[in-house]
């Protein structure tokens, strides 16, 4: 299908705009492809006491250093997987506690004039019906996605004239309003195509979270080849510093992720630790989440399961325990893609934040009675569990859910954030208003048995509080005595 003569101009002068962005862009390419291989090449057979070594050093919870995280790539052995598996647990527990966060992801337009080989909402799939909502439809899967208890959404939407810019402020104010007695959303992450300065200006101005956008691959060669020239995506550069106008224009909050499958994972996870140590040299900050989605097949697409780099579960454990034990501030973001089954061993391998009672095809929240529009859908999702299922799941794996958006509120955001979470005292935060926003939950919009139980892993955790912090343990139980009476969105 050959694209309109309104969407060839648009995207003819974005073309031209990031020309002369690659030609005026001073910063230097972090991604040193000959570096990250020699290192993996020279810590391809680290020894037991190597390993070890780097564990500890992880335990100090100041980051790894690629030398460092390349010796746990390159650790095989079972005994020493264990270790890292519980390096890992260990370590998310201390700088968040062990609370899950929960999110909607929500899909708003999938019309787009790139062309990624991997993608089923690449321009050319006609098998794949894209739509943009407008925003009453937009206002309606709010409602949907509201009523049953979500807080936060991450807002999903395709590089096309439909929804540029304005488009995305436009959605991000509907979203803000849509409201209905208590149901509300409080958080919108965005994952959108990159922007220049001043359209990052925009969307910070209506109020975005986090701004998301993944580099895909980190493989130059890879990504020139998986990203058709003449596409707005094939510019490697544009979208590298993507974050970094991003912060530029004072969204401190910005995410990374690489889609795994495209090339070596072992390259892939490094490239990911270099971007997040370019950021914090520039800005001081990193990034605030890091996602790590797999291939997922897509209708009419056959490289998702035809590509030689597809991983394993195995090796997606160790990506993750890798990565939390390599960048621990930042939160790892899990996704429905996995299975249940799957979903719950990962969980326990740092993993911060994930959602749940998703759909992904644009409009699915309205139709909730279908697990999946796959001719509306980017790619597959193998976890369709209820929001009140997943969270009685969580519940009785010992977690404590979390609905919580207080630090944006309170300006504990980027470098502030940081100041936090390097210290390991971002938990005296997160695991009280974890409490708080979990209460809300039981008290508005759960089921009988989940109310049951979560009511008893409430009282599990506030007592942890109490035996570390007596005095802010007393404000919350306050602050749940005034929830009880009623009120809502009280926060520590």
């Amino acid at each position: 299908m050959a694209l309109s003569l309104a969407e060839r101009t648009w995207r003819d002068k974005r073309l031209e705009m990031i020309k002369k962005y690659e030609e005026e862009e001073k910063r230097q390419d972090f991604i040193k492809e000959e570096e990250i291989w020699r290192i993996l090449e020279e810590k391809a057979h680290p020894e037991p006491a190597e390993v070890r070594e780097v564990l500890a050093k992880a335990r100090e919870l100041k980051g790894l250093s690629p030398e460092d995280t390349a010796v746990l790539i390159n650790t095989k052995d079972p005994e020493l997987l264990q270790e890292l598996f519980e390096t890992a647990f260990w370590i998310k527990n201390q700088v968040y506690g062990n609370r899950i966060v929960l999110f909607a992801p929500l899909y708003v337009s999938s019309p787009c004039v790139n062309n990624c080989v991997y993608c089923g909402f690449r321009h050319s799939n006609e098998a794949v019906y894209k739509r943009t909502l407008t925003m009453e439809e937009l206002a309606q899967e709010v409602r949907v996605i509201t009523r049953v208890g979500h807080k936060r959404v991450l807002a999903v939407f395709g590089e096309h004239p439909a929804s540029d810019v304005d488009y995305i402020c436009r959605s991000l104010e509907t979203i803000y309003a849509t409201k209905h007695g208590r149901d509300e959303i409080r958080r919108v992450n965005v994952n959108a195509a990159p922007m220049t300065v001043e359209e990052y200006r925009q969307i910070k101005e209506v109020g975005i979270g986090t701004y998301q956008v993944f580099q895909e691959t980190y493989h130059h060669e890879t990504y020139r080849r998986l990203h058709p020239p003449d596409t707005l995506k094939h510019s490697y550069k544009w979208r590298l510093f993507a974050l970094h106008r991003a912060q530029e224009a004072g969204i401190d909050d910005v995410a990374i992720g690489v889609l795994f499958g495209l090339f070596d994972w072992r390259f892939e996870v490094l490239g990911l630790l270099y971007h997040a140590m370019d950021l914090e040299r520039e800005f001081g900050v990193g990034p605030h989440t890091i996602s790590f989605p797999r291939l997922e097949p897509a209708l009419n697409t056959p490289f998702t399961t035809n590509s030689p780099y597809l991983v394993s579960d195995e090796e997606l454990k160790k990506i993750i325990a890798i990565l939390r034990c390599a960048v621990p501030y930042t939160g790892l973001i899990l996704t429905a893609r996995e299975n249940p089954e799957l979903r719950r061993e990962l969980i326990r391998l740092g993993v911060s934040q994930t959602d749940a009672g998703s759909r992904i095809a644009v409009g699915g929240y309205s139709e909730m009675e279908k697990e999946h529009i796959l001719e509306r859908q980017q790619f597959k999702i193998n976890d369709t569990r209820s929001l009140d299922e997943f969270i009685y799941d969580l519940c009785q794996d010992g977690y404590i859910p979390s609905f919580c958006t207080a630090g944006y509120r309170a300006g504990r955001t980027g470098c502030h954030f940081m100041e936090f979470a390097k210290k390991g005292l971002v938990k005296n935060f997160c695991v009280p208003n974890a409490i708080l926003t979990f209460k809300e939950y039981l008290l508005d919009y759960a089921s009988p048995r989940t109310r049951e139980l979560g009511e008893k892993v409430i009282e599990r955790y506030l007592q942890e509080v109490e035996e570390r912090l007596p005095r802010l343990a007393e404000k919350v139980r306050e602050y749940l005595a005034r929830m009880e009476a009623g009120e809502r969105d009280l926060y520590v």
